[in-house]
């Protein structure tokens, strides 16, 4: 969603059995579906709700939108500007994604050769082609027509992975549901990409629930963390766990920290199917066959090619307004 979209994950009722889907989560959808539900701005269980709001104030970050690189003063030769204008020809938006694609793998390849996947800031490089590259799908989620048309002219490789990003993107925009009224939403940068990675395989040697759908889960959820805000329906954490379940499940730690959480997702999942049966399990997070639909797309991503995680980390958070789609977070 991402990002993302902001809605409530579905949870069981305290004690642990399965209850029933709860309303979309307003955090998450909205700023998940920026990849979705990170598409710029409702709630979803991982992602940033897509938020519209009535004239006036716009929503806004608290605090501010919080970079996920540090912002040089001069940004490097043929990289895209962090608003740079997406083509709306087939045939020169496949040519923008083919090219922003490649030069996002070469850049990922650099900054995990150089370590840097540990460090808190990803590199300029990184952090803009990421951008645009979400920007691109985001773009073609919204428009099919131009999407289909845009398929055909991508390499083989690159039109299949392009084909399941924007149909996630696509499935999390239709969970968004837009609200009215002036909201506020917390973010904060991510923990670095090589901790977070640490603590999905730590989540999934306790369980057996695999890495990248626990993954797939918190890119969806909250952007890796990015998101702070509880959902209007009360979920909390990089999670977004209800009190309830977070009780049956939580296994004593704090919903707020991120391996606690993970923990607590990973065993939820494993309670619910997986990862015998990832379907039924990713529902019972959350009542909606497009979201699962989703977090399966981005995992199937990530374990094709784990360059495609070191992406979605740096995919940002959007918010749907009444004005328009809105960035929270990025340079």
């Amino acid at each position: 969603m991402h990002a993302g979209v902001a809605w409530s994950g579905q949870r069981h009722r305290p004690g642990g059995r399965p209850g029933r889907h709860l309303a979309a989560s307003l955090v998450g959808l909205t700023v998940l579906i920026s990849g979705c539900a990170g598409s710029g701005g409702a709630a979803s269980p991982g992602a940033l709700h897509q938020t519209a709001t009535r004239p006036g104030p716009e929503p806004s970050a608290t605090p501010s939108a919080v970079p996920s690189a540090k912002e040089p003063s001069h940004q490097a030769p043929g990289l895209p500007a962090p608003d740079a204008a997406i083509p709306k020809d087939p045939s020169r938006l496949a040519d923008s994604l083919t090219g922003t694609a490649a030069q996002l793998r070469r850049a990922i390849d650099d900054w995990v050769r150089d370590g840097g996947p540990t460090k808190a800031d990803p590199p300029e490089p990184v952090v803009l082609l990421a951008l645009h590259e979400q920007r691109i799908y985001r773009y073609l989620a919204r428009n099919p027509q131009v999407a289909s048309r845009t398929y055909d002219r991508l390499p083989k490789d690159l039109a299949g992975r392009a084909r399941d990003n924007v149909t996630a993107v696509r499935n999390l925009l239709s969970l968004a549901r837009p609200v009215s009224g002036p909201v506020k939403f917390r973010v904060r940068p991510p923990e670095p990409a090589n901790v977070l990675l640490d603590d999905f395989r730590r989540a999934e040697r306790r369980f057996g629930v695999e890495w990248e759908v626990l993954a797939a889960v918190m890119f969806v959820e909250t952007k890796f963390g990015r998101v702070r805000s509880p959902s209007y329906t009360g979920a909390q954490g990089p999670m977004q766990f209800m009190p309830g379940t977070w009780a049956a499940y939580g296994m004593g730690g704090d919903v707020h920290d991120t391996k606690d959480a993970l923990l607590a997702a990973a065993n939820y999942l494993h309670a619910s199917g997986a990862p015998r049966d990832y379907r039924r399990a990713l529902y019972a997070y959350n009542h909606s066959k497009a979201y699962v639909d989703a977090v399966l797309l981005h995992a199937r991503q990530m374990k094709r090619d784990i360059r495609n995680y070191y992406g979605y980390y740096n995919w940002q958070v959007f918010v749907i307004t009444t004005r328009g789609e809105r960035r929270l977070t990025g340079p």
